[in-house]
């Protein structure tokens, strides 16, 4: 237990506990909406963010939570108005999000490539206790959105006429949903990085639907599967000294093949069993004034 010596290292696994939770609970709204890649443009647009963080020597964390809400609500908008011209809307919005990351960090006194490396890749010795401070006030406010209405949030993302049809704010929702996943890569980008932090948004989400079937059996085995393979790269990265982000992710797509191999049998037997129950069924007949139970999955 060594690596909980070094303070660096407390304060990265703080972070990793932080996004292994908050990275998957917003990953899942965005899976449901087909959105899996809306995180990777998040993070091109954060870049932004960091580069002016540099710049005007203020603190990067918190100057690419605000780009990249604003980013992501553009993201949004172009989503429901763009016509045929969207997709290059959003195009130019990533690369031009990047690349003024990168023009801004180099015009920056106290930026360099390396500085830049580190909140691409993410890095471990360099989470700050500033830093620590600012995820968890956005790891707190991903968590309260994502739990606290993860019914209407489930409703708009699973069908928004439905949605719209009993009353919900579904644009406010859409918006909400879009700045949340904005703050989720701002919390991630310094232990994945901004270039893999979409990954850790959706491979611990496929993951758990190798398996679940149910909304919340999926979002419980998704955070409880992104928690341990941060944790678990955050380690190994301080051991063997290899880039924390990069680990993180193949640990978790590691999780997604073997959880796949495990879910191939299960449905096997499920559906020998469902075969079977509705051939006895067939042979059976149910007492007057009583329905068959109903096998329900919550």
């Amino acid at each position: 237990m060594d690596f909980l010596e070094p303070a660096f290292m407390q304060r990265a696994l703080l972070a990793a506990v932080l996004v292994g939770i908050t990275a998957p609970a917003v990953g899942i709204y965005l899976v449901q909406r087909r959105q899996a890649l809306m995180g990777d443009g998040i993070g091109h647009v954060a870049m932004t963010g960091v580069g002016l963080g540099f710049l005007l020597n203020s603190s990067p964390v918190w100057m690419a939570t605000l780009v990249a809400i604003a980013g992501s609500v553009a993201m949004e908008l172009i989503r429901a108005y763009g016509k045929t011209r969207g997709d290059l809307a959003l195009a130019l919005l990533f690369y031009g999000g990047m690349a003024g990351g990168v023009l801004l960090i180099n015009l920056s006194p106290t930026g360099s490539n390396a500085n830049l490396s580190s909140y691409l890749f993410g890095s471990l010795s360099t989470v700050s206790s500033e830093d620590i401070t600012a995820i968890a006030v956005l790891a707190a406010f991903v968590i309260l959105v994502t739990v606290g209405l993860r019914r209407q949030l489930f409703a708009v993302s699973q069908d928004e006429e439905f949605a719209r049809v009993t009353g919900l704010p579904v644009r406010l929702l859409n918006l909400l949903i879009a700045v949340t996943a904005a703050v989720t890569v701002t919390v991630a980008m310094r232990v994945v990085g901004l270039l893999l932090v979409s990954a850790l948004m959706v491979v611990p989400v496929a993951a758990a639907q190798q398996l679940t079937k149910s909304f919340r059996a999926t979002f419980v085995l998704a955070v409880a599967t992104g928690v341990t393979v941060t944790l678990a790269g955050t380690v190994t990265s301080y051991y063997q000294d290899v880039p924390p982000g990069a680990t993180i992710v193949l640990y978790a797509i590691g999780v997604f093949v073997l959880l796949a191999l495990l879910a191939a049998p299960l449905a096997r037997r499920r559906a020998k069993a469902a075969e079977a129950a509705a051939v006895d069924g067939c042979d059976s007949t149910v007492p007057a004034g009583r329905k068959p139970a109903d096998d329900v999955r919550v």
